[in-house]
Protein backbone atom coordinates (compact mmCIF):
# COMPACT_ATOMS: atom_id res chain seq x y z
CA UNK A 1 0.00 0.00 0.00
CA UNK A 2 1.50 3.21 -0.90
CA UNK A 3 1.66 5.74 1.42
CA UNK A 4 -0.98 7.96 -0.34
CA UNK A 5 -3.56 5.11 0.14
CA UNK A 6 -2.43 4.97 3.64
CA UNK A 7 -2.85 8.15 4.20
CA UNK A 8 -6.59 8.45 2.55
CA UNK A 9 -7.52 5.60 4.56
CA UNK A 10 -6.63 6.80 7.95
CA UNK A 11 -8.42 9.82 7.14
CA UNK A 12 -11.81 7.92 5.85
CA UNK A 13 -11.25 5.92 9.29
CA UNK A 14 -10.91 8.68 11.51
CA UNK A 15 -14.20 10.31 9.68
CA UNK A 16 -16.23 7.08 10.10
CA UNK A 17 -15.01 7.54 13.69
CA UNK A 18 -16.25 10.92 14.12
CA UNK A 19 -19.35 10.22 12.72
CA UNK A 20 -20.52 8.06 15.38
CA UNK A 21 -20.38 10.44 17.85
CA UNK A 22 -22.98 12.38 19.12
CA UNK A 23 -23.02 16.04 20.36
CA UNK A 24 -24.14 17.19 23.85
CA UNK A 25 -25.13 20.49 25.42
CA UNK A 26 -26.48 21.49 28.96
CA UNK A 27 -29.14 24.05 28.99
CA UNK A 28 -31.46 25.64 31.60
CA UNK A 29 -35.10 25.04 31.48
CA UNK A 30 -37.19 27.59 33.90
CA UNK A 31 -40.21 25.66 35.63
CA UNK A 32 -42.90 27.44 37.20
CA UNK A 33 -44.21 23.96 38.79
CA UNK A 34 -40.83 24.07 40.65
CA UNK A 35 -41.06 27.50 41.09
CA UNK A 36 -41.92 28.41 44.97
CA UNK A 37 -40.80 24.90 46.14
CA UNK A 38 -40.64 25.14 50.28
CA UNK A 39 -37.10 23.34 50.10
CA UNK A 40 -36.08 26.93 48.36
CA UNK A 41 -34.35 24.52 45.11
CA UNK A 42 -33.90 26.87 42.18
CA UNK A 43 -36.74 27.01 39.52
CA UNK A 44 -34.02 26.87 36.70
CA UNK A 45 -32.88 23.40 36.38
CA UNK A 46 -30.36 21.49 34.50
CA UNK A 47 -30.71 19.61 31.56
CA UNK A 48 -28.26 17.22 29.20
CA UNK A 49 -29.61 17.24 25.74
CA UNK A 50 -27.85 14.37 23.42
CA UNK A 51 -28.19 14.81 19.82
CA UNK A 52 -27.27 12.09 17.88
CA UNK A 53 -24.46 12.02 15.26
CA UNK A 54 -26.59 13.04 12.18
CA UNK A 55 -27.96 16.25 13.59
CA UNK A 56 -26.25 18.69 12.67
CA UNK A 57 -25.36 17.31 9.39
CA UNK A 58 -28.99 16.89 8.56
CA UNK A 59 -30.52 20.05 9.36
CA UNK A 60 -34.35 19.29 8.16
CA UNK A 61 -34.24 15.63 9.83
CA UNK A 62 -36.05 14.88 13.30
CA UNK A 63 -35.99 12.54 15.69
CA UNK A 64 -37.45 10.72 18.52
CA UNK A 65 -37.01 11.44 22.12
CA UNK A 66 -35.78 9.49 24.96
CA UNK A 67 -36.45 11.13 28.39
CA UNK A 68 -33.96 9.69 30.40
CA UNK A 69 -33.86 9.99 34.59
CA UNK A 70 -31.16 9.50 36.60
CA UNK A 71 -30.88 7.95 40.15
CA UNK A 72 -30.67 9.19 43.94
CA UNK A 73 -27.74 11.33 44.75
CA UNK A 74 -26.82 11.54 40.91
CA UNK A 75 -26.99 13.97 38.36
CA UNK A 76 -27.18 14.64 34.83
CA UNK A 77 -23.57 16.40 34.83
CA UNK A 78 -22.31 13.02 36.13
CA UNK A 79 -24.37 10.66 33.96
CA UNK A 80 -23.31 12.56 30.70
CA UNK A 81 -19.34 12.61 31.72
CA UNK A 82 -19.39 16.52 32.62
CA UNK A 83 -18.32 14.82 35.72
CA UNK A 84 -16.18 11.83 36.34
CA UNK A 85 -18.66 8.83 37.22
CA UNK A 86 -19.04 5.21 37.17
CA UNK A 87 -21.08 5.97 34.04
CA UNK A 88 -20.67 7.91 30.73
CA UNK A 89 -24.14 7.74 29.14
CA UNK A 90 -22.91 10.03 25.92
CA UNK A 91 -20.39 7.39 25.59
CA UNK A 92 -22.50 4.08 25.95
CA UNK A 93 -25.22 6.01 23.27
CA UNK A 94 -21.91 6.64 20.78
CA UNK A 95 -21.03 2.70 21.12
CA UNK A 96 -24.68 1.75 20.85
CA UNK A 97 -25.23 3.43 17.58
CA UNK A 98 -21.52 1.63 16.20
CA UNK A 99 -23.04 -1.64 17.31
CA UNK A 100 -26.13 -0.86 14.77
CA UNK A 101 -29.09 -2.79 17.03
CA UNK A 102 -29.63 1.42 18.01
CA UNK A 103 -31.30 3.92 15.54
CA UNK A 104 -30.23 7.70 16.00
CA UNK A 105 -32.69 9.54 18.59
CA UNK A 106 -32.09 12.49 20.67
CA UNK A 107 -31.66 11.95 24.85
CA UNK A 108 -32.58 14.35 27.31
CA UNK A 109 -31.62 13.78 30.81
CA UNK A 110 -33.03 16.69 33.54
CA UNK A 111 -31.06 17.46 36.60
CA UNK A 112 -33.14 16.22 39.74
CA UNK A 113 -30.36 16.60 42.21
CA UNK A 114 -31.97 18.82 45.23
CA UNK A 115 -31.50 19.61 48.86
CA UNK A 116 -32.20 16.07 49.69
CA UNK A 117 -29.97 14.68 46.74
CA UNK A 118 -33.17 13.39 45.01
CA UNK A 119 -36.70 14.33 43.86
CA UNK A 120 -38.11 11.19 43.79
CA UNK A 121 -40.01 12.78 40.41
CA UNK A 122 -42.50 13.08 42.65
CA UNK A 123 -44.93 16.47 43.45
CA UNK A 124 -45.07 17.98 46.89
CA UNK A 125 -45.49 21.71 48.20
CA UNK A 126 -41.47 20.43 49.99
CA UNK A 127 -39.69 20.19 46.75
CA UNK A 128 -42.15 21.37 43.89
CA UNK A 129 -44.06 19.82 41.14
CA UNK A 130 -41.58 17.55 39.55
CA UNK A 131 -44.36 15.29 37.43
CA UNK A 132 -45.38 18.55 35.79
CA UNK A 133 -41.95 20.26 34.90
CA UNK A 134 -40.79 16.41 33.62
CA UNK A 135 -44.01 15.36 31.23
CA UNK A 136 -45.59 18.61 30.66
CA UNK A 137 -42.92 21.62 30.45
CA UNK A 138 -39.56 20.10 29.57
CA UNK A 139 -41.09 17.77 26.96
CA UNK A 140 -42.62 20.71 25.45
CA UNK A 141 -39.38 22.88 25.71
CA UNK A 142 -37.93 20.34 24.16
CA UNK A 143 -40.20 20.04 21.52
CA UNK A 144 -40.11 23.83 21.11
CA UNK A 145 -36.04 24.11 20.63
CA UNK A 146 -35.12 20.61 18.86
CA UNK A 147 -35.96 19.11 15.89
CA UNK A 148 -38.11 16.07 17.17
CA UNK A 149 -40.75 14.50 16.27
CA UNK A 150 -43.57 15.87 18.34
CA UNK A 151 -45.58 12.97 19.16
CA UNK A 152 -46.17 10.60 21.86
CA UNK A 153 -45.32 7.52 19.31
CA UNK A 154 -42.03 8.92 19.25
CA UNK A 155 -41.22 9.69 22.82
CA UNK A 156 -39.39 6.84 25.30
CA UNK A 157 -39.23 7.27 29.15
CA UNK A 158 -36.71 5.69 31.51
CA UNK A 159 -34.84 5.54 34.26
CA UNK A 160 -32.21 3.75 36.73
CA UNK A 161 -33.20 2.98 40.55
CA UNK A 162 -34.34 6.16 41.54
CA UNK A 163 -35.64 6.99 37.57
CA UNK A 164 -36.48 3.87 37.16
CA UNK A 165 -38.97 4.73 40.10
CA UNK A 166 -40.06 7.66 38.33
CA UNK A 167 -40.58 6.14 34.95
CA UNK A 168 -43.42 3.83 35.95
CA UNK A 169 -44.73 6.43 37.99
CA UNK A 170 -44.75 8.93 35.14
CA UNK A 171 -45.49 6.22 32.86
CA UNK A 172 -48.99 5.32 34.50
CA UNK A 173 -49.65 8.42 35.10
CA UNK A 174 -48.79 10.26 31.49
CA UNK A 175 -49.66 7.15 28.66
CA UNK A 176 -50.48 10.40 26.59
CA UNK A 177 -47.27 11.62 26.97
CA UNK A 178 -45.03 8.27 26.14
CA UNK A 179 -45.68 5.39 24.05
CA UNK A 180 -42.62 3.37 25.24
CA UNK A 181 -40.71 3.18 28.84
CA UNK A 182 -38.43 1.08 30.52
CA UNK A 183 -36.97 0.93 34.07
CA UNK A 184 -33.62 -0.22 35.22
CA UNK A 185 -33.20 -1.92 38.24
CA UNK A 186 -36.32 0.67 39.76
CA UNK A 187 -36.06 1.49 43.50
CA UNK A 188 -39.03 2.75 45.83
CA UNK A 189 -41.55 0.28 45.06
CA UNK A 190 -42.60 -2.07 47.58
CA UNK A 191 -41.65 -1.95 51.62
CA UNK A 192 -44.44 -1.45 53.75
CA UNK A 193 -43.05 0.40 56.92
CA UNK A 194 -44.20 -2.09 59.59
CA UNK A 195 -41.44 -1.80 62.12
CA UNK A 196 -38.31 0.80 62.28
CA UNK A 197 -34.76 0.26 63.76
CA UNK A 198 -34.67 2.39 66.79
CA UNK A 199 -30.85 3.49 66.35
CA UNK A 200 -32.05 4.41 62.63
CA UNK A 201 -35.19 6.31 63.70
CA UNK A 202 -32.78 8.11 66.50
CA UNK A 203 -29.88 8.97 63.59
CA UNK A 204 -32.52 10.19 61.03
CA UNK A 205 -34.95 11.97 64.01
CA UNK A 206 -31.81 14.18 64.67
CA UNK A 207 -31.11 15.44 61.24
CA UNK A 208 -33.04 18.76 62.14
CA UNK A 209 -31.48 21.56 59.92
CA UNK A 210 -30.90 22.01 56.28
CA UNK A 211 -27.07 22.11 57.02
CA UNK A 212 -27.13 18.24 58.36
CA UNK A 213 -28.53 17.33 55.31
CA UNK A 214 -24.91 16.82 53.71
CA UNK A 215 -23.60 14.75 56.46
CA UNK A 216 -26.46 12.69 56.15
CA UNK A 217 -25.39 8.95 55.04
CA UNK A 218 -27.04 7.35 52.12
CA UNK A 219 -30.54 5.91 53.95
CA UNK A 220 -31.10 8.90 56.31
CA UNK A 221 -31.03 11.19 53.54
CA UNK A 222 -32.91 8.63 51.25
CA UNK A 223 -35.62 8.78 54.15
CA UNK A 224 -35.72 12.42 54.43
CA UNK A 225 -35.95 13.03 50.16
CA UNK A 226 -38.68 10.66 50.67
CA UNK A 227 -40.50 12.26 53.34
CA UNK A 228 -40.06 15.46 51.17
CA UNK A 229 -41.66 14.00 48.44
CA UNK A 230 -44.28 11.92 49.92
CA UNK A 231 -44.94 13.65 53.36
CA UNK A 232 -44.43 17.35 53.14
CA UNK A 233 -45.94 19.48 56.03
CA UNK A 234 -45.46 23.45 55.55
CA UNK A 235 -45.95 24.18 59.11
CA UNK A 236 -42.47 22.26 60.11
CA UNK A 237 -39.53 24.18 58.76
CA UNK A 238 -37.25 24.24 58.02
CA UNK A 239 -37.28 20.71 56.35
CA UNK A 240 -40.92 21.00 56.03
CA UNK A 241 -41.95 17.22 55.88
CA UNK A 242 -43.16 14.72 58.24
CA UNK A 243 -40.97 10.98 59.20
CA UNK A 244 -43.32 7.61 59.11
CA UNK A 245 -41.63 7.08 62.46
CA UNK A 246 -41.22 9.12 65.85
CA UNK A 247 -38.95 8.27 69.01
CA UNK A 248 -38.26 4.72 66.90
CA UNK A 249 -41.56 3.97 66.48
CA UNK A 250 -43.93 3.91 63.30
CA UNK A 251 -46.44 6.45 62.49
CA UNK A 252 -49.21 4.47 60.64
CA UNK A 253 -50.80 7.73 59.40
CA UNK A 254 -47.76 8.95 58.09
CA UNK A 255 -46.29 5.46 57.26
CA UNK A 256 -49.82 4.92 55.02
CA UNK A 257 -48.62 8.27 52.78
CA UNK A 258 -45.14 6.15 52.04
CA UNK A 259 -47.33 3.75 51.00
CA UNK A 260 -49.45 5.32 48.80
CA UNK A 261 -46.57 6.45 46.71
CA UNK A 262 -45.27 2.56 46.70
CA UNK A 263 -45.61 1.35 42.79
CA UNK A 264 -47.00 -1.92 43.38
CA UNK A 265 -49.40 -0.82 46.08
CA UNK A 266 -51.23 1.51 43.68
CA UNK A 267 -50.42 -0.03 40.13
CA UNK A 268 -54.04 -1.54 40.06
CA UNK A 269 -54.97 1.98 39.87
CA UNK A 270 -53.79 2.80 36.42
CA UNK A 271 -53.88 -1.17 34.81
CA UNK A 272 -55.98 1.33 32.13
CA UNK A 273 -53.29 3.61 31.49
CA UNK A 274 -50.43 1.22 31.36
CA UNK A 275 -52.45 -0.75 28.47
CA UNK A 276 -52.08 2.34 26.39
CA UNK A 277 -48.70 2.22 25.95
CA UNK A 278 -46.92 0.51 22.99
CA UNK A 279 -44.19 -1.17 24.95
CA UNK A 280 -43.34 -2.04 28.82
CA UNK A 281 -39.34 -2.85 29.30
CA UNK A 282 -37.77 -3.91 32.52
CA UNK A 283 -34.97 -5.70 34.09
CA UNK A 284 -32.64 -5.77 37.47
CA UNK A 285 -29.73 -8.00 38.40
CA UNK A 286 -30.24 -10.72 40.51
CA UNK A 287 -27.82 -9.49 43.14
CA UNK A 288 -29.44 -6.25 43.64
CA UNK A 289 -31.16 -6.89 46.58
CA UNK A 290 -34.66 -6.46 47.23
CA UNK A 291 -34.83 -4.35 44.30
CA UNK A 292 -34.98 -7.79 42.20
CA UNK A 293 -37.32 -9.17 44.02
CA UNK A 294 -39.63 -5.60 43.57
CA UNK A 295 -39.01 -6.06 39.79
CA UNK A 296 -40.12 -9.34 39.31
CA UNK A 297 -43.52 -8.30 41.25
CA UNK A 298 -43.90 -5.92 38.79
CA UNK A 299 -43.39 -8.33 36.36
CA UNK A 300 -45.58 -10.49 37.62
CA UNK A 301 -48.39 -8.14 38.27
CA UNK A 302 -48.22 -7.40 34.81
CA UNK A 303 -48.92 -10.59 33.50
CA UNK A 304 -51.79 -11.10 35.38
CA UNK A 305 -53.35 -8.08 33.64
CA UNK A 306 -52.41 -9.52 30.44
CA UNK A 307 -50.22 -6.74 29.89
CA UNK A 308 -47.42 -7.29 27.54
CA UNK A 309 -43.71 -5.85 28.13
CA UNK A 310 -40.21 -7.80 28.62
CA UNK A 311 -39.00 -8.40 31.98
CA UNK A 312 -35.22 -9.77 32.22
CA UNK A 313 -33.71 -11.20 35.23
CA UNK A 314 -29.77 -11.05 34.85
CA UNK A 315 -26.39 -12.02 37.14
CA UNK A 316 -25.78 -8.42 38.36
CA UNK A 317 -25.90 -5.83 41.13
CA UNK A 318 -27.12 -2.45 41.31
CA UNK A 319 -24.78 -0.62 39.42
CA UNK A 320 -22.13 -3.11 37.70
CA UNK A 321 -24.03 -4.06 34.30
CA UNK A 322 -25.88 -0.91 34.03
CA UNK A 323 -24.02 0.78 31.02
CA UNK A 324 -24.17 -3.14 29.08
CA UNK A 325 -28.08 -3.26 29.48
CA UNK A 326 -28.61 0.56 28.46
CA UNK A 327 -26.26 -0.23 25.36
CA UNK A 328 -27.15 -3.94 24.19
CA UNK A 329 -30.76 -3.58 25.73
CA UNK A 330 -32.59 -0.68 26.18
CA UNK A 331 -31.44 1.25 23.58
CA UNK A 332 -32.25 -1.13 20.87
CA UNK A 333 -36.06 -1.61 22.78
CA UNK A 334 -36.63 1.81 22.11
CA UNK A 335 -35.27 1.63 18.53
CA UNK A 336 -37.65 -1.31 17.86
CA UNK A 337 -40.73 0.56 19.64
CA UNK A 338 -40.45 4.22 18.77
CA UNK A 339 -41.52 5.30 15.82
CA UNK A 340 -38.93 7.28 13.72
CA UNK A 341 -38.93 9.60 10.77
Amino acid sequence: MSKFSLMLLLLFTVAVTNAQKGIKERIKVYSKAIEGNLANDPAEREVTVYMPPSYQAQPDKRYPVLYMLHGFTDSDSQWFGWEKHWINLHEVIDAALSEGQTKEMIVVMPNAYNRFKGSMYSSSATIGDWETFVARELVNYIDANYRTIAEPASRGLAGHSMGGYGTIRLGMKYPEVWSAIYLLSPCCMDGPLLTVDPEFAKSVEAITTVGQLDAANFFEIATLASAAAWAPNPEKPPLYLDLPFEDGKVLPEIAAKFSANRTLYVIDQYIHNLKKLNAIGMDAGRQDYGISGATQKLHELLESYDIPHFYESYQGDHLNRIAERIRTKMLPFFSEHLVFE
